[in-house]
């Protein structure tokens, strides 16, 4: 917890106390009125609201992601030393930032995408903590993957706009432009996580 919304909670339970301890007579006073409203509702909204923000910066980290055991391989799926494997080639290679590697490429992921998305994370919820968890390989998508995710980097650039395989057909670069061509299909950029097949992978060490 942020040393800040710890500050912000503990002055006001401080001055909570100090409203018990007086009872009335304190807030008959302007004075006194004024700082019963900050102990009883703006520090603790300023907390709620700094705690909220903390989370939210810290959910979009990678350390977040794989910080649950069932994501474990799919953070080593980030060193396969192969570079037809498009996350990890990404994140070897900083074209993300490594320290927020998923979130980049999932950007509407349970809380950060649609009603539909912040349903989902509450199922992953109910999983982890009463459900029966599922084997890493058994994970998919529930949609199939936006191809927004990889435009929102590629869009504009020389090599997405000019490249060969993008041009062998006429239509091909509107068709993934429009998501009606995916990225991640067969004869594209189909090797993605690939986490069942880890143990026959050689991994990328990176240099301390």
């Amino acid at each position: 917890m942020p040393v800040s919304v710890i500050l912000m909670l503990g002055m006001s339970a401080a001055l909570i106390a100090l409203f018990v301890g007086f009872r009335v007579h304190v807030t008959r006073s302007r004075e006194g009125k004024i700082l019963a409203f900050v102990a009883l509702f703006a520090l603790p909204v300023m907390a709620a609201w700094a705690g909220f923000s903390e989370h939210m910066d810290r959910a979009e980290s990678t350390k977040f992601c794989l910080s649950c055991h069932i994501m474990t391989d799919f953070g080593r799926s980030l060193y396969i030393d192969d570079p037809s494997y498009i996350p990890a080639a990404h994140f070897q290679n900083n074209r993300v930032r490594r320290d927020q590697a998923c979130y980049t490429c999932h950007t509407n992921y349970t809380m950060f995408g649609t009603v539909t998305a912040k349903m989902h994370g509450l199922r992953h919820l109910w999983v982890q903590y009463i459900g029966t968890v599922p084997k890493p390989e058994a994970i998919k998508l529930y949609d199939a993957y936006n191809n927004r995710e990889c435009l929102h980097c590629h869009l504009g650039a020389r090599n997405f706009e000019q490249g060969s395989a993008h041009s062998k057909a006429p239509d091909r670069l509107s068709l993934i432009k429009s998501n009606k061509l995916s990225c991640i299909s067969s004869g594209c950029h189909e090797f993605v996580h690939d986490v069942a097949s880890l143990k026959d992978d050689t991994f990328w060490k990176e240099k301390p």
